[in-house]
């Protein structure tokens, strides 16, 4: 199909997490839901059918220990065990409050006390994180088993207050923490209504045609709602990646179809290709590949799949897709990447959104651009060119932070404290933040993304950050290995970056750090914790 508009996929319409079970149990029982490999290798798979059981087991079981109504946390790894406990809270009428391992104990036990959460469900490698907290039951997803089977027994004594339990869509079903890039984590409060209708809009965009595996971490909306419960609403089997030191593996064994990523994955995946080629003396070869790859493909001939079969068995050998979100991706990638035979779609959501708020489509979708918006979903510009959207999947709001709500939400419309602007064909394009633009003397606004998608299409640059300092445009560059010192290298860098811009976008000065920028969990660049105040070198 050429990249042309196309009517939107034909889904069922859902209204809470409780009917997306229900849906896939009632249409395709038998069939696999989620995939997992336990110690020496060994495979496990659930049906949708055991699933449920499970769920409603647990559940159950829930009930019974007086947890109704109530604040729910999950701190672990990724695994079945959390998203049997997070689908078991929330189809409960409870809500969940999933905690980022990463962040440290300290702050866990003060998000877990704003939250107001009452028990917390705690994989043992991550105990420590909870010693000392008071007032808050503690359970261990090792236990989980046992749970069930408690569940099981009062459900054959007819205990079927949570079976018979009704969904209550606008009501909070979920508190997820954001990841506080520029300032503290705030509480974003999500109803079963605003992630049921994210679910079927970005079915609706992106047609899910195959097996995917999960890497994504589950406490962040995208790895969640998106990698998760939207795969799952396409009933397609969803192998659980439980750890990154064996994707290599869990590909091998998934052979997933799409992929749901981070741009530092890509870029990750990407490097580890070269540098394979690099050691097999087969990088000059590659190359040649890709320029004879891409012009047959021009003609209509699509060799990619058998010639470039060695780099895409790093996927598995059956990857299709990537959908990349969560930061911005360079089209360098998109483009390589599709030499290869795989297409990056890039998206935009914010947690805000639940998170997803458009996409880039399977056949029509333009490189630089995070896509069409979702059905239901309206943009508008505001004069000052921030981003604002309104729909039924936008937010509740902050828990327990009235002002901060206010700041964002207002008349329907949510504020994103992002740039960018609508072209013709309805694609979205991010220019950069609302809060990291610089303001010169002289009044003009300067976007440091702009400038950091340019400086980082450059070889020797492994990350950078644009700011201001002093008056003037400043970029922070940490190197690529092989250029760490290479202060001539980057000098003729920056000279090249502001060829041809006026005199008050140029950067005026650069320098360069020994160690990676400090990132949170979505790995984003943590920009208020840049020390500032080094000497440039220039």
């Amino acid at each position: 199909m050429k990249n042309k508009p196309y009517a939107l996929y034909e889904v069922s319409k859902i209204h809470d997490l409780k009917e997306l079970v229900w849906k896939k149990v009632n249409e395709m029982p038998d069939k696999t839901a989620f995939t997992y490999s336990k110690i020496k290798g060994k495979t496990v798979e659930k049906t949708y059918r055991e699933f449920l059981d499970e769920m409603n087991g647990f559940g159950t079981w829930l009930f019974m220990q007086k947890l109704q109504n109530s604040h729910i946390a999950i701190i672990g790894e990724n695994s079945y065990e959390w998203l049997l406990v997070y689908f078991a809270i929330v189809n409960g009428g409870n809500v969940a409050v999933p905690m980022d391992k990463e962040l440290p104990k300290e702050e866990i036990q003060q998000l877990l006390h704003k939250a107001d959460v009452s028990a917390v469900f705690c994989s043992d490698k991550y105990s420590d994180l909870l010693e000392g907290i008071e007032g808050i039951a503690i359970y261990y997803m090792s236990d989980i088993s046992e749970y069930i089977c408690e569940g099981n027994r009062l459900l054959t004594e007819g205990r079927t207050a949570y079976m018979d339990y009704t969904i209550q869509d606008e009501k909070p079903c979920c508190i997820f923490f954001t990841s506080g890039t520029s300032g503290k984590s705030k509480g974003v409060v999500l109803s079963h209504e605003n992630m049921a209708e994210d679910i079927y809009g970005s079915c609706s965009l992106f047609s899910l045609e195959g097996n995917t595996i999960a890497v994504l971490p589950f406490h962040h909306a995208f790895g969640l709602v998106v990698s998760i419960m939207m795969a799952f609403h396409y009933g397609h089997t969803i192998y659980i990646n439980k750890s990154l030191k064996t994707i290599r593996n869990d590909l091998a064994i998934a052979k997933p179809q799409t992929m749901f990523l981070v741009p530092l994955f890509v870029e990750t995946f990407h490097k580890q290709i070269w540098e394979s080629a690099k050691k097999q003396n087969r990088e000059k070869m590659l190359k040649c590949m890709i320029i004879i790859s891409d012009f047959l493909l021009k003609l209509g001939v699509d060799i990619r799949k058998k010639c470039f079969a060695s780099v895409r068995e790093v996927f598995g050998g059956e990857l299709e897709y990537i959908i990349s979100g969560g930061a911005g991706i360079a089209t360098e990638y998109i483009k390589q990447f599709r030499s290869f035979g795989i297409e990056i779609l890039n998206g935009y959501g914010t947690t805000e959104c639940s998170p997803c708020a458009a996409v880039n489509r399977n056949y029509y979708h333009k490189d630089g651009t995070v896509g069409l918006l979702l059905p239901g979903t309206e943009v508008k510009i505001a004069e000052d060119g921030e981003v604002l959207i309104s729909g039924k999947h936008v937010m509740i709001g902050y828990y327990k932070d009235l002002q901060a709500t206010q700041e964002v939400l207002c008349d329907g419309w949510y504020k994103t404290g992002d740039l960018g602007y609508l072209d013709e064909d309805g694609f979205l394009t991010l220019t950069g933040r609302k809060k990291n633009l610089i303001i010169l003397s002289n009044g003009e606004n300067i976007s440091p993304e702009e400038l950091e998608q340019e400086i980082l299409k450059e070889r020797g640059v492994s990350e950078v950050l644009v700011y201001e300092k002093d008056k003037m445009i400043t970029a922070e560059i940490f190197p690529k290995e092989e250029y760490m010192d290479d202060e001539m290298y980057f000098s003729q860098l920056i000279k090249k970056v502001n060829q041809g811009k006026p005199l008050y976008k140029r950067i005026g000065r650069f320098s360069l750090r020994n160690t990676e920028f400090e990132k949170n969990s979505s790995k984003k660049i943590v920009r208020y914790k840049v020390d500032r105040s080094s000497n440039p070198l220039i």
